[in-house]
């Protein structure tokens, strides 16, 4: 897959919402590629990784849940953010569940859209040049994203703050620490801690 740091692909089956992102990013200089099938878009996103995608939750045939997985999303590289209704917060949810970056919440300012995805394109950056190298039972169960969670957790960062430094929202964040307290078996923060620094439960 070739990578292309300048672009920013749409998939979204409203004309006007396309219209509106594209103008927005074309203005800030990316080179913006609009879809309005999941079928044409996961065909491309699987040839070049853009520097960001922004993907509509409800799309004709393939959902934006099934587009997801079709991108293996926990493994993109580029960060995805779903564009979801008020009442469509589960599926929000599960699209985090399936690898999406972050969600925007219809209806939504242009200037956060831009701030929101400035911000995940400087933070995926800086982290792939970073790599991680964390090492505790059950590390490889978790995704990348869930790895940089758990590290904001164990720093003492409340989802607020860890959603700041990760540009992400701090419901994201909520989400993310459900899924990482299932996968290593912890009750609490106090003992995903443990879990991670290695220090035995007391009793």
């Amino acid at each position: 897959m070739k990578a292309d740091p300048e672009a920013v692909y749409i998939v979204d089956d409203d004309p006007a919402v396309r219209d509106a992102l594209s103008i927005l990013f074309s203005m800030e200089g990316y080179v913006v590629e609009t879809f309005s099938d999941g079928d044409e878009f996961v065909n491309s996103a699987l040839k070049a990784v853009p520097a960001c995608v922004i993907l509509d939750v409800h799309m004709p045939g393939r959902s934006g849940i099934e587009i997801l997985k079709a991108l293996s999303a926990e493994d993109y590289p580029a960060p995805i953010f779903i564009i979801s209704g008020q009442g469509d917060i589960p599926m929000a949810v599960e699209a985090i569940r399936n690898g999406a970056f972050d969600f925007i919440e219809k209806p939504f300012s242009a200037e956060t859209v831009l701030e929101r995805v400035k911000e995940s394109i400087a933070m995926v950056r800086q982290r792939q040049g970073q790599g991680s190298s964390q090492s505790f039972p059950g590390v490889d169960l978790l995704t990348r994203r869930e790895l940089e969670v758990l590290k904001e957790i164990t720093d003492g960062a409340s989802n607020k703050e860890a959603g700041r430094t990760l540009g992400i929202s701090p419901r994201t964040v909520e989400v993310h620490r459900a899924r990482i307290m299932e996968k290593l078996g912890a009750r609490n923060a106090a003992d995903l801690v443990r879990i991670v620094l290695g220090h035995p439960s007391p009793g």
